[in-house]
């Protein structure tokens, strides 16, 4: 008995959301009929049939595909109108990523999430903590003169975080931060009075901004991410090198939320713990 309620209710769905689709898109029986190619008196009896019997699943993917909404919500399978095609686009989205900091977009981003927590795993050193020094050296050899637009987006973002009421966590590989401090790999050549500057400039930004902004460092041994922020609930966005990766969509959101907050409970240095972390740096870079 139930099997068959539940029949009715759906073929009673179906025909109220077709008819829905087609006011929405401002079609006759006639119009919708031209585009699935069958004859108007079928999709009359479509409308009108108050049996328990559904058409085909051809009839109904034909409908849904022409009326530009999912067959699952017609089948009353779905509370969402949208296709899939629609959905993903709504949830994913590539943004170019420029070289330079000035980035509108990841700008845009920023102020969209004011309010809530900000999560970010940068794909090197934060740019918006660095020195000008550091983004000279780093961005020059590049950009040539864009660099100065560099230091000029990386002072915005900073002055942002200072007057927003968003907090930001910042997680590290501890694996970075040595090979900084050492002058190693990606910053081979970068002269010893620019990296104590820079290991002076988180001391200081540690102590005006803390516990607002807060550092970890983990172990990239032990657990790995991406470069990836977290905008509160809102959007993760992953940086892939030349674009950037958006996703809006709960489920993701929520996934990359949980793995950001594992990075903060695996880290091997904590944000309580970054001041005698970068006492160490310096002293270890004073005396190199």
């Amino acid at each position: 008995m139930s099997e068959k309620i539940d029949k009715r209710l759906r073929s009673r769905q179906f025909r109220l959301r077709l008819n829905r689709a087609m006011t929405d898109k401002g079609w006759t029986q006639s119009a919708l009929a031209r585009a699935i190619g069958v004859d108007r008196s079928t999709v009359s009896q479509l409308l009108r049939d108050d049996g328990a019997r559904l058409p085909n699943a051809h009839v109904v993917g034909a409908c849904a595909a022409a009326l530009g909404v999912s067959a699952d919500w017609l089948l009353m399978l779905s509370d969402r109108p949208e296709s899939a095609s629609d959905l993903l686009a709504g949830a994913l989205s590539l943004t170019e990523a420029p070289r330079a900091l000035v980035d509108e977009r990841i700008f845009a981003w920023h102020r969209e999430a004011e309010g809530y927590k900000i999560r970010h795993v940068p794909a090197a050193l934060p740019d918006m903590l660095k020195t000008a020094a550091l983004l000279a050296w780093e961005y020059t050899p590049h950009l040539g003169r864009t660099a100065q637009q560099a230091i000029n987006a990386s002072t915005d973002r900073l002055t942002w975080m200072r007057a927003s009421q968003s907090d930001y966590e910042i997680a590290l590989p501890l694996s970075e931060m040595q090979s900084f401090a050492e002058g190693t790999g990606y910053y081979d050549g970068l002269p010893r009075e620019v990296r104590l500057e820079q290991i002076n400039r988180f001391m200081d930004l540690h102590d005006q901004l803390y516990p607002r902004l807060r550092m970890y460092l983990f172990d990239a041994r032990r657990v790995y991410s991406a470069p990836i922020t977290v905008f509160g609930p809102l959007l993760c966005v992953f940086y892939a090198g030349g674009h950037y990766i958006a996703f809006r969509d709960r489920d993701r959101i929520e996934t990359f939320t949980r793995h950001f907050d594992q990075l903060v409970r695996e880290a091997a240095f904590t944000a309580r713990d970054m001041p005698e972390y970068l006492r160490g740096l310096r002293d270890r870079i004073e005396t190199a």
